[in-house]
């Protein structure tokens, strides 16, 4: 009897060998997020970037956090550090070669790191949307533009391929859309899939009327862009994000419900706004669905 014993558990086994030697593959979640807490003041859309890339990182996937380089935040107190190996590209935007500097800085109690994007041209010494007098920067659609590509070529500079991007803000809009044409055959996104968190307006002003032409990049053409109305709000941004996004969660209390409807009559996934006690667990599920 114990040898049949044996005998029988051993064909088990051989009968089914992958459940015992097979490993789960660990997903990888890349957040470009317009703000982050402690770097800036807490916020909705803060908090959400400091707390959702630890939860996803404790939750057993590999993560990587870039934000911009705000004028706000002191390089000194948060200790950033330039990464020499990753800086030095020059992105051109309105044929103008403008420098990317990638920085870094430690959350030592979540164990994670973040990346910042800068420039002196479109961060150093300038707030997030408007100057102190509440004057909206000019060009804030080329700061969307140099911020977008920088990370996006910081990311393909590393050899790192994410299966899930999660975008957080006005300024990371532009990335869906890149990824979806310019970037689409890089081997270090061809398989990733996008996510875009909504929140409450992000600015009142309008991107020029030449921020289309603007946008494209190597071999993208202009009809990438049809449908969007120049000058561009912020809806109208987010629009075209939703667009070339594969999922959608809704992030703010007063997320425009036009922009909801969008993303469902063109087939979108919604993910409708989580309590706030259950919103970095729903955002994770909603990463399995999505990949």
């Amino acid at each position: 009897m114990l040898q049949c014993h044996i005998f029988c558990n051993f064909a088990k086994a051989a009968q089914y060998p992958r459940r015992k030697t097979e490993k789960m593959k660990t997903s990888k979640v890349l957040f470009i997020t317009q703000e982050i807490t402690p770097f800036v003041p807490e916020s909705t859309i803060a908090n959400i970037g400091r707390y959702l890339p630890q939860f996803t990182q404790d939750s057993g996937k590999e993560i990587r956090v870039f934000t911009p380089k705000w004028g706000t935040i002191n390089v000194r107190r948060n200790q950033l550090h330039e990464v020499i190996r990753l800086s030095g590209m020059n992105l051109i935007i309105d044929e103008t070669d403008h420098p990317l500097i990638i920085k870094v800085a430690s959350l030592q109690a979540a164990r994670m790191q973040v990346y910042f994007i800068d420039n002196e041209d479109y961060f150093h010494n300038r707030l997030l949307t408007a100057d102190a007098n509440g004057d909206e920067y000019g060009d804030n659609d080329e700061r969307a533009i140099f911020f977008a590509r920088g990370v996006l070529e910081t990311v393909k500079k590393s050899n790192w391929c994410p299966d899930i991007i999660h975008c957080h803000g006005w300024i990371s809009a532009l990335v869906p859309l890149y990824i979806k044409s310019a970037y689409k055959e890089e081997p270090s996104f061809r398989g990733s899939k996008i996510v875009i968190s909504l929140y409450d307006d992000n600015f009142n002003g309008t991107f020029p009327e030449d921020f289309l032409q603007k946008t494209l990049h190597k071999d993208m053409t202009i009809d990438l862009l049809d449908g969007t109305v120049t000058p561009t709000t912020y809806e109208e941004l987010a629009k075209l994000a939703i667009r070339y996004s594969d999922g959608v969660i809704v992030a703010g209390d007063n997320v425009s419900p036009s922009l909801i409807e969008y993303a469902q009559s063109i087939g979108k996934p919604v993910l409708p706004k989580p309590n706030e006690e259950e919103h970095n667990e729903a955002c994770n599920n909603f990463y399995d669905t999505i990949i």
